[in-house]
């Protein structure tokens, strides 16, 4: 069993004893429910953050105690976490679980963080990078650096400066994402630090309006989940 199901496998039993104490508390004396009494407690469903933190470089990195993180042999290490986005290919260890949830207007959101670092569980208008430049794609260089663009690709390419990314002239192929509107300026916006989760917290987030809704990690963008409320 790797490191993910074993998070994945007690949040899932954390989930399971604060929905009973929840049913347990709404009851009428604390007895058994009832149909009728099952039928009017507050309905929850789970969603669960999780990484893959290797906590000898996070920490040194950014502090002692910064990732805590069990490892179990599938860490990622700092610097790599950083190179996979920079190809494009972000480490599908940091991952909300599940991906798609379709929930009844009433449900209240648990969201529980069972990785080994912070993340947020931010509600944006739509999908794009976070407020950590080089985790959205990008790299970050000193004034007087040149850049040394090289092709060793098969085909011609072009290296555009542009005012803000967008889709080139080739439809399909449109990528880039900037900072979305909700993430900007990270911890600094007290609606962004609102819905930051630490390591073994949780999130609680009831009252959604029917319809769609779209949650992302604003330090890591590529943490994405679409909720459904009917």
């Amino acid at each position: 069993m790797s490191g993910k199901q074993i998070r994945v496998l007690g949040a899932t039993v954390i989930f399971t004893a604060l929905t009973l104490a929840v049913m347990f508390l709404t009851s009428p004396r604390g007895r058994a429910l009832d149909r009728n009494d099952e039928d009017n407690s507050p309905s929850l469903a789970q969603v669960v953050a999780l990484d893959e933190c290797d906590p000898a470089t996070f920490n040194a990195a950014l502090g002692p105690d910064f990732c805590k993180n069990v490892a179990l042999g599938a860490a990622t290490k700092f610097a790599d976490l950083f190179a996979k986005v920079a190809k494009g290919t972000p480490d599908p260890g940091w991952d909300f679980e599940p991906d798609a949830l379709h929930i009844s207007k009433g449900t209240t959101l648990v969201v529980v963080d069972q990785g080994g670092e912070p993340h947020t569980f931010t509600e944006v208008a739509q999908f794009g990078g976070g407020f950590i430049g080089p985790l959205n794609g990008g790299e970050n260089i000193s004034k007087g650096t040149t850049l040394v663009v090289v092709d060793q690709g098969g085909e011609p390419h072009t290296f555009t400066e542009v005012a803000q990314f967008g889709g080139g002239f080739i439809g399909p192929l449109n990528g880039g994402e900037n900072t979305v509107p909700e993430c900007a300026g990270g911890f600094s916006n007290v609606a962004v630090a609102k819905t930051r989760i630490l390591q073994g917290s949780q999130l609680l987030i009831p009252g959604l309006s029917k319809g769609k809704h779209l949650f992302q990690c604003c330090i890591h963008p590529w943490m994405r989940t679409e909720v459904q409320v009917k």
